[in-house]
């Protein structure tokens, strides 16, 4: 392996120059995530399924090509970890089930296939709750994946993509994919101190996921820093077709002086002792670096939040979906989750349509009074990522994960895409995380705002420091 290159605290960008130009190759990249996991995958617990001969596989092949001279794309040899909710050809797809779904859930859609056709590195299937409905990462029947920032509890990972920000602290990977339906990627990168994505619902296909909320899911990216997230997104983006450097070359321009952005007071509601502070702390840099600062309001953020707590739209979209095309895997669904669908026994298609038509018209207004603001921001997640021994119970997860996701879910309903990017440590020295809200179909300037805060705050690795029990 390479010794002059320190891959954890280099940029997928010069990973990327690295590989081309023979300082580092493919080999090298899986060989040190491999002895990562074989560090810490057994404490961390990040992966559903993971191969280290499928690694190497994958790695020799993307070697060889560069070796004939052949570049596919920018994520050739670049270690991804997948989300066990996504299907992957060759590996199996549980869902968080104890047991495998059909084959047919098994296949590429067309985010892997973009990972794929480049000779991305699969680094293996990270853990999901179960089909992906809850955001503390919790899971009966395989266990939670362990906050490599606690050394001493185990705390919630967050979730639904419970594996993926854990996998880029292990080391086991470079880039994660997640999906985000209320929050799953945007809350797993926050608590683990990584960037995160929901990119705008339609952008990424969700072909080859399996489902929660159609409507409202989509796939998104976790990377170690917003510059790497800028790689990863530009890489797989179908819109940007894989013009990385095209993509990096405009955000290069890019100065926080650009941007008006909005402060919301309403995201800093509830929050628990050191994130509040992090967030205005990290406001007033930007404000003194040139961005142009000022308080913002939108509407409905408080209709959105109750409509969640009484089930939003996952209640009838994903209890149709369990109660009939996976009706077989009911009687083995998580009490966790199982708790949520009680309601649904008496919800009808008329008020799952009219919620359609209230979450439309309440986005539509939430657009309109974007004004003149680039972005919105505040708290990612109010509150410190809860020990899971605190969140045992169906009901006491219940209450814990209203409130983690009290800021993303917002997100979802009114229909705008965002970015999480960290921004320091709270009272329990844990990562808190700053949402970069934007308007839908503003995927671009959500990545542009991303970076260029980086630019001002600095990385996360140089911000946070590293996690206890990561790399």
């Amino acid at each position: 392996m390479a010794k002059s290159t320190d891959i954890a605290a280099t940029s997928l960008a010069d990973i990327a120059g690295a590989l081309r130009d023979g300082g580092l190759s493919a080999g090298d990249l899986a060989e040190w995530a491999i002895a990562n996991h074989d560090e810490r995958g057994e404490a961390l617990h990040a992966y559903k399924t993971w191969d280290a001969n499928k690694v190497r596989e994958e790695a020799a092949a993307a070697d060889a090509t560069f070796a004939a001279g052949i570049d596919l794309g920018a994520l050739q040899g670049i270690p991804v970890s997948i989300k066990d909710l996504v299907g992957v050809s060759g590996y199996p797809i549980f869902a968080g089930c104890p047991r495998e779904l059909p084959e047919s859930w098994a296949v590429n859609g067309p985010i892997v296939s973009a990972i794929r056709y480049q000779l991305g590195v699969i680094s293996g299937k990270t853990h999901t709750v179960q089909f992906a409905f809850g955001g503390m990462g919790a899971n009966r029947h395989w266990g939670a994946p362990r906050n490599p920032w606690d050394a001493d509890d185990h705390r919630s990972p967050a979730g639904s993509s419970s594996g993926a920000g854990v996998s880029l602290c292990e080391g086991s990977a470079l880039l994660a994919i997640g999906t985000d339906t209320a929050g799953s990627v945007r809350m797993p990168a926050t608590v683990t101190g990584n960037a995160g994505m929901r990119p705008t619902p339609g952008r990424w296909s969700i072909e080859g996921i399996v489902p929660l909320v159609p409507s409202l899911d989509t796939p998104g990216p976790l990377a170690r820093s917003a510059a790497d997230m800028a790689f990863g997104f530009a890489a797989m983006d179908p819109i940007l077709g894989g013009d990385v450097s095209g993509f990096l070359d405009v955000l290069d321009g890019v100065d926080i002086s650009d941007f008006r952005i909005g402060v919301c007071d309403w995201y800093f509601r509830d929050c628990d002792p050191g994130v509040a502070e992090r967030v205005h702390e990290t406001i007033a840099e930007l404000e003194k670096a040139g961005a142009r600062v000022s308080s913002a309001t939108l509407p409905h953020l408080d209709d959105v939040s109750k409509l969640n707590d009484a089930g939003g739209l996952h209640i009838g979209e994903f209890a149709s979906f369990i109660n009939n095309e996976m009706r077989d895997y009911k009687d083995d669904l998580d009490p966790a989750v199982a708790i949520r669908l009680a309601a649904a026994e008496n919800y009808t298609a008329a008020e799952h349509l009219r919620r359609v038509r209230e979450v439309d018209r309440m986005a539509a207004a939430a657009d309109a009074a974007f004004g003149p603001f680039d972005a919105i921001v505040g708290p990612t997640i109010p509150i410190t990522p809860p020990k899971m021994s605190d969140v045992a119970t169906p009901e006491s997860h219940l209450v814990a994960n209203t409130r983690y996701v009290q800021n993303t879910v917002t997100v979802s309903l009114l229909h705008q895409c965002a970015v999480t990017i960290p921004v320091g440590l709270d009272a329990a020295s844990m990562p808190v995380g700053m949402q970069i809200v934007c308007r839908n179909s503003s995927d671009e300037t959500a990545v542009g705002v991303a970076l260029a805060c980086e630019r001002v705050l600095g990385t996360p690795r140089a911000r946070l420091g590293k996690p206890p029990m990561g790399v």
